[in-house]
């Protein structure tokens, strides 16, 4: 069968197949092994065995035809077939229909992309109409079967695919199953009685990719918690890898990366994934055709998905566009006379095309500025789009081309709406045909109090108007520029529409003229999409923002003069508003970006050549789009990037790494790089080349620029001795890069006034370093830079999250007395189960609280529920037949903010008491669990369950603490979290809570209130339950009853004391088993009633109390108990069990 074209290294697949056939263009090779006598020998009967204890669905077909070009070390695999019949049908077929076109090609890049172009429309032919149909349900019903009973995971636990393949376990391979579902990468083998089971979370993983070695060409290597695990022998190991990697990613979005994952909002609802309108077949089980379909939707709508971000990526087209169809064809390309051939993507409001040819030609057309849709040559199948622009746009060998017509002419019927009738045209107009209406000078008003007032001009065209009469050679030079732009405008089109080709690269890579510059940054960067289709937003935003005062604000504020302070246009009160008035209503428009330092720099640049609302626009499609997650509290944006460019550092700078022990120096060093495009490093007059660049080719550019910077001073970089001596070189060289050719006037050339004082170092012209960097690293793809990307951002969210780990360890360990390997287990365990409450609930309260903004102790915290399964695992007393009611007034009490959450410091000093406490220690916390606010009284609402709680009992009694008084919660929350309640962070209420925590006291036992009646009952009957089973509990009940009769006639004898004339009420007897005593308190409300006041209450109404020191002596004089409490118990097995257990456990709950 005909496969998608793949690229095969040939180095080590030498040894597994044999060349049977070959031309100047293919390849035909045969497996080792089959259709030999003997087997081939050796190698033969490896290859033979591996082969044969395959599955039939993952089989190595036996032959296979490779595509190749002369004096290219590249192969591409595009046929298999089972059987020499087969494989000799599809060489025939190439040989009669293909070999005699390709002589017509002048070069071999123009073969390749004929071959894959013509492969993928054999596989198109052939699969068409197959798209929606599932795979053999019984099939499927097996595998799901086999999936459950393997790993017993809760049934909520969705299966998205499933793979025969090998888990390498060291050298040998175990052929098995490899599940992939939506929260778990799983692999089971059972053979010759050794069982291998693995689940893997996909939130664990911190390394995904694909590798080779000796023994196997392809493999996928899976790294979690520093293990690594590989996985071989797979069909089709590309769409495999695929599935996994968006698996992984949309995991750690919606786990880790919660900003990112909640803007999006098909991500944010994997219903919306899983939409379909295909009914449920009558003759199928419902929940097999269930599991059915949410197998193929859930894997085809990630690969949907992430297709479409890569879209709107690529093409600079806002987030919501989604791709609708695909299609392969030809483009006629009118000033130069051939079509390119290509794909067209249509979208819900652009029709876009990329070459596939090497031509690098791309066009966008929005809808709103389509006028017609035509057939145009039927007997080639074409298309004919007319544009507001006088522009026609002609497509051939279109596949079903007339039914895509009328597609269009519908789609773009409903896209004439009133938001769209302004013409991108028109908005990427030059400043000068805009009204001045604004005054240059010093304003008179505060700056608070500034006009609303909105720029129509760029700030470079007022404080530099060019001189058209008095012209020196650099205005000569711009001139010529501008020339050579127009003159492409009129061959290409002038517009959003406008053909971009190597030529529109090459003219950017010289740098953009000043006069053209805001207007081409709008069109590349794609912002000119979003002003189009939002007229009026940006002055609403202002006019809503203006006059806020947030954190973000007060930050912005501060940053307002520090903004290029030395251009004339920020030393004047008309560009400082502006750049108050674009930050804040950004701030307004996202608040949780809301501002970051390098934003300020960024969009003073991008106001000097870009109109106000203009430059609002380009900060929106930087901060959003182009360069996404870098504006966050975290940057995790950056993080990934530097990440990608120590990787390609790596690639073409190896003498570098070899020299550097450390990478993370170029880490540390290129932040400013990629925050704010090189602005913060060069002078202003060569950044905004590198800005050019950024806004046609992206981040690329900035990645090119960045190894180009590292290979000039490679041999300055070699000599350093430490990190100091390399900036050093760095900053030196950015000081000596200018820009010769540029207009603008000395005064404000930051390179000029630099170059009298440093001219020990040769002077690099910013034209030539951007050049170079194209020539030497433009073969860097788009594709790859991405892949790279999806591939460290797990390692870099891993990374994050094994800093909070260590944070939180530090400030624990101080606290409490296990050991250091104890405390990350039990953190392990902690975090495990609250991420194991999201996995199944889009909306769970304990995800909507995890912030990584917060403090490290509050960013992963559990409710009752969570609380309640960690200590069946891990509680020493976990024996306990009421634990749950145990379980429960201990989350109670360690709850100190009463928000029904708490921390795993709370955790686990709570069971640092129970484990490592005194004896003394753990009857005081015994004590405490059965007074308020602690303790309530429990009754299950089925009888049937004895003391089991449901998940709804549960979670209503641990809200009964919670303070009715509306002012006491908004107190006790804004204690606990000074973010909690405001706009902004208390900084000084962060100061004096942690002042209190330093200052903090041990409690004295004597300021424990008394236990009453009803609590000192339910306190019995719990030492009861915790001695039940242990070696000496006959001895215990004997004990319980003596204390208990001693207590009873020491505070009947207190009360006589007190009062001897007032009638006493005899003690209930309490000396037999505590589940007979009938209840006679009262139960604890959250009346907010003091405990001094119950007190006097329940003396007045002749009820006896306890006070803590009477309970403690009374037990110290019973030995029993005292070796009961000191008895020492292994957390290590508590928590080996509990790794185990945890799934389960939550499957059972």
């Amino acid at each position: 069968m005909w496969l998608k074209p793949e690229e095969v290294l040939l180095k080590n697949a030498l040894k597994l197949w044999v060349q049977e056939r070959s031309n100047q263009y293919f390849v035909l090779q045969r497996r080792r092994g089959y259709g030999e006598e003997g087997g081939g020998g050796l190698a033969g009967l490896l290859v033979g065995t591996l082969d044969a204890v395959l599955d039939s669905t993952s089989k190595v077909a036996p032959f296979r035809i490779l595509h190749q070009t002369p004096d290219s070390q590249v192969y591409w695999s595009i046929a298999c077939g089972s059987s020499r019949e087969e494989i000799t049908e599809h060489w025939d077929w190439l040989e009669h229909n293909v070999m005699k076109t390709l002589s017509v090609f002048d070069s071999n890049e123009d073969i390749t992309s004929f071959v894959q172009g013509k492969i993928r429309g054999l596989i198109a032919e052939e699969g068409k109409g197959s798209f929606v149909k599932e795979d053999d349900p019984e099939k499927f019903r097996e595998g799901l079967m086999k999936f459950e009973k393997c790993f017993g995971l809760p049934e909520q636990e969705k299966l998205v695919t499933y793979y025969s393949c090998s888990y390498w376990k060291g050298r040998v391979p175990c052929q098995g199953w490899l599940y992939l579902s939506t929260n778990f990468l799983s692999f089971y083998s059972f053979l010759l009685g050794a069982e291998i089971k693995l689940i893997i979370s996909w939130d664990e993983i911190s390394k995904l990719e694909k590798t080779s070695n000796v023994i196997l060409t392809e493999s996928i290597h899976v790294c979690s918690h520093g293990e690594d695990h590989y996985f071989s022998m797979f069909l089709h190991i590309s769409e495999t890898f695929l599935l996994m990697e968006q698996l992984a990613n949309y995991a750690v979005r919606r786990l880790f990366d919660k900003e990112t994952f909640e803007n999006d909002l098909v991500l944010h609802d994997p219903l919306q994934i899983t939409k379909s309108k295909t009914l449920n077949p009558p003759d199928r089980p419902h929940g097999l055709w269930e599991n059915m379909m949410f197998y193929g939707l859930f894997a085809r709508g990630l690969q949907s998905h992430a297709y479409s971000e890569q879209f709107s990526a690529f093409f600079r087209l806002p987030k919501e566009e989604t791709v609708k169809e695909v299609h392969e064809c030809f483009l006629w390309v009118p000033f130069s006379h051939y079509n390119t051939y290509g794909k067209m993507c249509i979208s819900e409001n652009y029709i876009c095309f990329a070459s596939q040819d090497g031509s690098l030609c791309s066009v966008i057309i929005p809808l709103r500025e389509v006028t017609g849709v035509d057939k145009a040559d039927p007997a080639n199948r074409g298309v004919s789009i007319s544009t507001k622009g006088k522009t026609a746009f002609r497509f051939t060998e279109v596949r079903d081309f007339e039914q895509l017509v009328a597609k269009l002419r519908m789609q773009c019927n409903s896209t004439s709406s009133p938001q769209h009738i302004i013409s991108t045209e028109v908005a990427a107009s030059s400043a000068s045909d805009s009204p001045k209406d604004f005054d240059v000078g010093p304003s008179k008003m505060g700056q608070r109090d500034n006009s609303k007032t909105v720029n129509t001009e760029a700030l470079m065209t007022v404080y530099h108007p060019q001189d058209a009469e008095n012209l020196d050679s650099k205005m000569l030079k711009e001139k010529m520029k501008e020339q050579s732009w127009n003159i492409l405008f009129v061959e290409r089109g002038h517009g959003v529409s406008m053909f971009r080709t190597k030529k529109t690269r090459d003219l950017v890579v010289r740098g953009i003229p000043e006069a053209l510059r805001g207007e081409l940054w709008l069109l590349f960067s794609g912002a000119v999409n979003d002003m189009a289709s939002n007229p009026g937003y940006y002055t609403e935003l202002v006019e809503k923002s203006l006059g806020t005062c947030t954190l973000a604000t007060d930050e912005i504020e501060r940053d307002l003069r520090r903004s290029l302070p030395e251009h004339p246009a920020f030393q004047s009160d008309t560009g400082i508003s502006a750049l108050r008035r674009v930050l804040t209503a950004y701030a307004y428009r996202n608040p949780q970006i809301g501002y970051c330092q390098a934003m300020n720099i960024l969009t003073s640049v991008l106001l000097l050549y870009a109109k106000e609302e203009e430059a609002f626009w380009l900060l929106v499609v930087v901060c959003e789009r182009m360069l996404p997650d870098y504006f966050n509290r975290r940057i995790i944006g950056a993080l990934v990037d530097q990440a990608v460019f120590e990787e390609l550092i790596r690639v073409h700078l190896p003498q570098l790494t070899d020299h550097m022990t450390d990478m993370t120096f170029f880490s540390s060093v290129s932040l400013s790089w990629f925050l704010t495009l090189f602005i913060s490093v060069l002078p202003i007059e060569s950044a905004v080349n590198v800005v050019d660049c950024f806004f046609y080719d992206g981040i690329k550019a900035i990645l090119q620029l960045g190894l180009a910077v590292l290979e000039y001073n490679m041999e300055k970089l070699l000599t350093c001795k430490d990190d100091a001596e390399a900036v050093t070189v760095l900053n030196r060289f950015f000081d000596s890069v200018t820009n010769k050719d540029s207009p603008l006037p000395p005064a404000v050339q930051q390179g000029s006034n630099l170059s009298e004082t440093k001219s020990d170092h040769p002077k690099v012209d910013i034209t030539d370093l951007i050049r170079e960097s194209n020539e030497r690293y433009g073969d860097i793809r788009y594709e790859d830079v991405e892949s790279m990307r999806c591939r460290n951002r797990l390692y870099v969210i891993q990374t994050l999250e094994a800093t909070t780990k260590q944070n939180v360890l530090r400030v624990v360990s101080q606290d409490v007395k296990f050991s250091p390997s104890d405390l990350e287990e039990l953190y392990e365990l902690f975090k495990k189960e609250h991420f194991l409450s999201c996995y199944w609930n889009v909306n769970s309260p304990v995800l909507q609280h995890h912030d990584a903004s917060l403090p490290y102790l509050d960013q992963y915290r559990i409710d009752c529920q969570q609380f309640r399964v960690l200590c069946h695992l891990l509680s020493p007393w976990s024996h306990c037949e009421n634990r749950d009611s145990l379980a429960l007034w201990t989350f109670r009490l360690v709850d100190e903010s009463s928000d029904c959450l708490i921390n795993f410091k709370q955790f686990a000093c709570v069971l640092d008491t129970m484990y490592n406490g005194s004896f003394t220690d753990k009857l005081k916390l015994l004590f405490k669990l059965h007074i308020p606010p602690a303790f309530t009284e429990v009754e299950s609402l089925s009888p049937s369950k004895g003391g089991d709680l449901s998940k709804e009992e549960l979670i209503q009694f641990s809200q009964l603490s919670v303070p009715s008084v509306e002012e006491g919660l908004e107190s006790d929350s804004l204690k606990s979290s000074p973010e909690k309640g405001k706009g902004k962070v208390d900084i000084q209420a962060y100061l004096k809570q942690w002042q209190d925590e330093l200052l903090k006291k041990e409690e004295n036992i004597k300021d424990l209130p008394r236990m009453n009646q009803s609590q000192f009952i339910q306190f019995s009957k719990t030492l009861y339950n915790l001695f039940h089973g242990d070696p000496e509990e006959e001895l215990l009940y004997r004990a319980i009853a003596v204390v208990t009769s001693l207590l009873l006639k020491m505070e009947e004898v207190g009360r006589r004391l007190q009062s001897p004339t007032s009638p006493v009420k005899s003690p209930v007897a309490v000396t037999e088993v505590p589940a007979e005593i009938p209840r006679e308190g009262q139960e604890e409300s959250g009346s907010g009633q003091t405990e001094g006041s119950r007190a006097q209450s329940l003396r007045g109404n002749h009820e006896w109390s306890f006070a803590f020191e009477q309970i403690l002596a009374s037990l110290l004089n019973e030995p029993a108990f005292v070796r009961f409490f000191e008895k020492p118990h292994d957390i290590k097995v508590k928590i080996e069990c509990a790794k185990h257990l945890q799934l389960k456990a939550r499957t059972r709950m």
